[in-house]
């Protein structure tokens, strides 16, 4: 199958002609409980165990997920597909909170919840990761006062970066896709998890913002997208990228 392409089928299709222990990594964000229209329908559970199949030892996937409120109630499907990724034998090898750094005005009629800013980043691996690249951010010198003797405590100045990643959503890429991933997120992703000349899979690609990241940083990729609307949408984004070559 080619690489550098976004095949327009269902993921699952797509997986299917991809051999056992393929992908390095993976980074998508599917429709979140029907929180935006995707022009999709996703089969969760076969994804999960068709991700583990084509995933390397070693490898990530890194899956971008939110939950509705249904009835007053949030419906814990993110959770849910996160033990179910541990279930088809994934460890969760971490997860993450995406914050944003602007949302739309809470409405006047939201009277007993606080105002959502955030989305999981669940990180999935198959056995130990076989590339973990920490991000290294800056700290304040001081980390204040002690408790206990009231004296200033040093820290180093710079340490790695906590498991709360900010982003500016109003620099994401202006198109008409319903939820675009911050590509600073994905170059992020990218750094941490996999190495120049890995494979990337973006199993919901939208509008393309996993395949232009890695390419720009020297990476493989491959999408899946259902809608030929997206994949329309994300080739025309794409065009100054894309080299499409044979991997096997």
């Amino acid at each position: 199958m080619e690489v550098n392409k976004i095949y327009c089928e269902s993921n699952l299709e797509t997986m299917a002609r991809m051999p056992d222990n393929f992908i390095d990594l993976t980074i998508t964000s599917p429709p979140y409980d029907n929180l935006r229209d995707y022009n999709s329908y996703f089969d969760f559970d076969n994804i999960a165990k068709e991700l583990y199949r084509v995933t390397k030892e070693g490898g990530v996937v890194v899956w971008n997920v939110f939950d509705a409120s249904i009835n007053g109630s949030r419906t814990g499907t993110s959770l849910k597909q996160c033990l179910k990724f541990q279930e088809v034998g994934f460890n969760i090898h971490d997860y993450m909170i995406y914050e944003k750094n602007s949302i739309a005005f809470p409405s006047k009629n939201t009277s007993n919840k606080y105002t959502s800013i955030f989305e999981f980043v669940f990180i999935l691996s198959k056995g130990i990761p076989k590339t973990t690249k920490l991000i290294i951010d800056k700290r304040n010198k001081y980390a204040g006062c002690s408790s206990y003797d009231g004296k200033v405590k040093e820290v180093a100045e710079f340490s790695p970066r906590t498991t709360i990643w900010k982003y500016n959503t109003s620099e994401n890429d202006k198109t008409k896709h319903p939820a675009v991933m911050p590509e600073k997120m994905v170059s992020d992703l990218l750094w941490t998890w996999s190495n120049e000349g890995d494979l990337v899979y973006d199993c919901f690609m939208g509008s393309g913002t996993t395949a232009k990241m890695a390419h720009i940083y020297n990476r493989k990729w491959i999408g899946s997208e259902i809608s030929k609307e997206y994949v329309n949408l994300a080739n025309k984004r794409l065009k100054p990228y894309i080299n499409q070559t044979s991997l096997f």
